[in-house]
């Protein structure tokens, strides 16, 4: 089973998220970045490709044998999907259609949720903004693993059965730590979806349902991609909350991957944060990055000081809802 990590509780600190200031600052430097934000033109065409191309893979895997089911859900569309979940992160930022038009950023969040096969966009965007508003924060930022998750997923084969089951924990770990009360468009989400799963299901037949759930399910677990989970906010260093990467990954992840950046400035689409860490070199050329998400998987399986405690928190008060 391996060592236990020396670790044993989490890096609390008693400063502010490093990202507000960061922000303030750049600003006040670049006003010129302001011109960054809002809508990207291109992405609903990007997401509604990849949609219909995983709607045309539901007809062309309904008569394969299940071995080739799961080869392809992993191989192809358990990647599609994955990014899929990534253009959703960034349309619950309202870049798909801007601020100004929510509903419609709300409801193509849906649409491209549909190759996915479980409801995930409204639940999503509900728990994203604190993330960000919370970064780290204790009971609030549900990214932040539990004590139980800590404490047990301490050795090399456990974190490695921690990473598959990712998407449980991403998905049970909201209802524990802050639930909240299930919205409108969260059913709405729900019986969109699984009235398109109902529709696939009765044209071709059980095995595309079970290749876009599988591919899901594995794709969001233990896979190349899924690294930059463990990437964006693990303490490989101390002092540093949140890190980016730069590399090949990111054409297919909707630049995820510029994390840093993302969080100084959320309201800018992914397509444009290579242009942030252009024009403000400066403030993140000097920071710790990661090189490749394969090698954060490595590294966090196998060296002792890494584990789901890695990670900092904070106490924070609740902003007043406006």
């Amino acid at each position: 089973m391996g060592n236990r990590v020396t670790r044993d509780d989490f890096e609390w600190v008693y400063t502010e998220q490093p990202h507000t200031q960061r922000r303030k600052e750049i600003l006040a430097k670049y006003p010129e970045i302001k011109t960054l934000m809002g809508p990207d033109p291109h992405l609903k065409w990007i997401v509604s490709g990849m949609v219909f191309t995983q709607l045309l893979a539901c007809y062309l895997v309904k008569d394969l044998s299940w071995k080739w089911i799961f080869f392809w859900a992993y191989a192809f569309g358990g990647c599609i999907n994955h990014s899929l979940t990534l253009a959703i992160h960034d349309i619950s930022h309202n870049v798909a259609f801007g601020n100004k038009q929510a509903k419609w950023n709300r409801w193509f969040a849906v649409f491209a949720n549909l190759p996915i096969g479980i409801p995930y966009s409204a639940s999503f965007k509900k728990y994203h903004i604190d993330h960000h508003r919370y970064l780290g924060g204790d009971s609030l930022d549900v990214d932040i693993p539990t004590d139980f998750e800590g404490w047990f997923f301490c050795t090399p084969l456990r974190k490695l059965l921690w990473l598959f089951l990712q998407p449980l924990f991403y998905s049970l770990r909201p209802l524990y730590v802050n639930p909240k009360a299930i919205t409108r468009m969260e059913i709405l989400n729900a019986l969109v979806q699984f009235s398109i799963d109902l529709i696939i299901y009765y044209l071709w037949g059980l095995k595309p349902v079970i290749y876009l759930i599988a591919g899901t399910i594995l794709c969001l677990g233990f896979h190349p991609i899924s690294g930059h989970f463990i990437a964006e906010h693990y303490m490989f260093l101390k002092g540093y909350e949140t890190y980016s990467y730069y590399g090949p990954l990111n054409w297919l992840t909707f630049n995820v991957g510029y994390h840093m950046e993302h969080h100084d400035f959320p309201s800018i689409p992914g397509c444009r944060l290579p242009m942030v860490k252009k024009i403000a070199a400066e403030y993140y050329d000097n920071l710790p990055h990661h090189q490749s998400w394969i090698r954060v998987l490595w590294d966090f399986v196998f060296d002792d000081t890494l584990g789901p405690y890695s990670r900092v928190k904070r106490l924070c008060k609740l902003a007043k809802e406006s």
